[in-house]
């Protein structure tokens, strides 16, 4: 029996089309994305891979993989793949709803401790609940890293680029590094030799032409001498932002302590700390450092301003994201990208894992994370909130 159409796609698409959620609906669910996201980019990669992908299934999990490997090249790799995915959903426009709401949350509580700390010089003790969010955080990350090596490793050449990624990450490469050598491999063994899917028929997303960008921190430079000042610093750093959040620490540590004198030593210590408590990327650290400069402007300021590069990117590979995904040579080299990310991803949990799972207490609760995620399909939200729970009372230390 011939199947009725819309608009030239069947009407089962169509039902699936109607179910996707509005442009509000995405935002307030990368702001709740934003509030419960512990544990660093790649932790909250694995929270959107779960909600958006698994249980939603809003984007296809090879999209997916293709924007958290873009998200990689400049800046924090979790606001990037926001903003790539607001972009696939509904343009430019999508975009900068998602990333911004996603880092609503870390910005806001930033800027709370900030006057706390500024004003009464005494760090909120909020670690003891953080600590039972570790083992959390690392079997998130290897839930996620399971589940997408089931979609993007099919064959030995994708399960070799895995293995390759994850030695780079141990030995403290640059993922930008093992990303480019992903793509290379992509191009030379070809999708096929690397288990890639044919690509199903999408709808494309949107493609909006570039807009003027003008929310961008540049304005702010007429603002005023100082206040220009300070975000044209910020603004050349996160030109800087390679390989993740913590790649800013000693960039930030050189211009603001050694070279600007803008914070001392120990502000800088317990900046970064506040920057940790935060569940958004660690370049809050910028947020923090703008607030002792010229209050909550100047936080804000600072941290659009140090985002700014890598959105701008972002922007720029988004918009042509769907033109050229389609492309032979293309198609090539993101398969290359995606058991790439798989890698890293490992690595990450491989990393992490020392500092986070503290004896038998911490390998007990990161293993029944694990099994909660993989085998019940909890929501994360809840798993996260047993660990802080654990870390209150004990359990974890």
């Amino acid at each position: 029996m011939k199947q009725s159409v819309s608009d030239g796609y069947p009407r089962q698409a169509t039902r699936k089309q109607e179910k996707r959620p509005s442009l509000g609906a995405l935002a307030l669910l990368f702001l709740k994305f934003g509030a419960i996201g512990f544990g660093g980019g790649l932790a909250v990669v694995a929270l959107l891979e779960q909600e958006l992908i698994q249980r939603r299934k809003l984007m296809d999990p090879e999209e997916f993989l293709h924007g958290v490997a873009l998200g990689q090249i400049l800046g924090p790799a979790a606001v990037n793949t926001a903003f790539f995915l607001g972009h696939r959903r509904f343009g430019m426009l999508g975009a900068l709803a998602c990333a911004g709401a996603f880092l609503a949350p870390s910005v806001a509580l930033v800027i709370l401790l900030s006057w706390l700390y500024f004003s009464f010089h005494a760090l909120p003790a909020l670690q003891t609940a953080l600590l039972g969010l570790g083992p959390v955080v690392i079997a998130l990350i290897s839930s996620a890293a399971w589940s997408m090596g089931r979609k993007a490793v099919r064959t030995w050449p994708a399960g070799l680029l895995v293995a390759l990624a994850l030695v780079l990450v141990l030995f403290k490469v640059n993922s930008l590094l093992a990303l480019l050598g992903g793509a290379a491999a992509g191009l030379w063994a070809g999708k096929s030799t690397l288990g890639g899917r044919p690509n199903q028929d999408t709808d494309g997303g949107t493609t909006q032409p570039l807009l003027a960008l003008g929310v961008f921190p540049l304005k702010a430079l007429a603002i005023a001498s100082a206040l220009g000042g300070m975000a044209w610093t910020f603004l050349k750093v996160g030109f800087l932002f390679f390989g993740g959040g913590f790649v800013l620490v000693p960039i930030l540590h050189q211009r603001l302590v050694v070279s600007l004198g803008w914070l001392s030593p120990r502000e800088f210590l317990d900046g970064v700390a506040i920057s940790n408590l935060t569940p958004g990327p660690i370049a809050v650290l910028a947020t923090f450092a703008g607030y002792k400069m010229h209050g909550v402007l100047g936080a804000v300021v600072a941290t659009l301003a140090l985002f700014a590069p890598a959105l701008v990117l972002m922007a720029i590979l988004s918009h042509f994201y769907s033109r050229l995904k389609d492309l032979h040579q293309v198609q090539n080299l993101l398969a290359g990208l995606a058991p790439t990310v798989v890698g890293l991803i490992l690595g990450a949990a491989a990393l992490l894992a020392p500092g986070a799972l503290h004896g038998l207490g911490g390998w007990v609760f990161f293993i029944g994370s694990l099994v909660l995620l993989l085998r019940y399909r909890w929501h994360p939200a809840f798993v996260l909130g047993l660990g802080a729970l654990a870390g209150v009372v004990g359990w974890v230390r």
